[in-house]
């Protein structure tokens, strides 16, 4: 039963840093458009940004590899609800439908 608990902590954990990264990179977006100096802006964020996962990452694996892959699941899960959130309420229909019709 333990165990369990150290993988829903993991897959919370992953969530948080899921939603600190791809909410980050939202936020830098919006800021660097404004902004006279773009490229510092994406280029320090992408540093901040990377350096919290990869030691969010490293501290919740702690050698275990089941907790790793909880933890990126539910980085994965964050990236489509940030994802879902952040579009505009008009083209939510309109992209997914744009989508579709793409070749990857």
């Amino acid at each position: 039963m333990n165990e369990i608990l150290a993988l829903v902590v993991a897959l919370a954990a992953g969530g948080a840093l899921g939603a600190l990264f791809f909410g980050g990179l939202w936020w830098t977006v919006q800021k660097a458009v404004a902004s006279g100096r773009p490229a510092l802006w994406f280029f320090f964020s992408q540093l901040l940004r990377t350096g919290v996962v990869l030691a969010g990452l490293y501290f919740v694996g702690r050698g275990h590899w089941e907790r790793l892959v909880a933890c990126l699941v539910g980085f994965l899960m964050a990236r489509f609800i940030v994802t879902s959130l952040t579009l505009p309420s008009g083209n939510k229909q309109t992209r997914s439908a744009q989508e579709a019709g793409r070749a990857p």
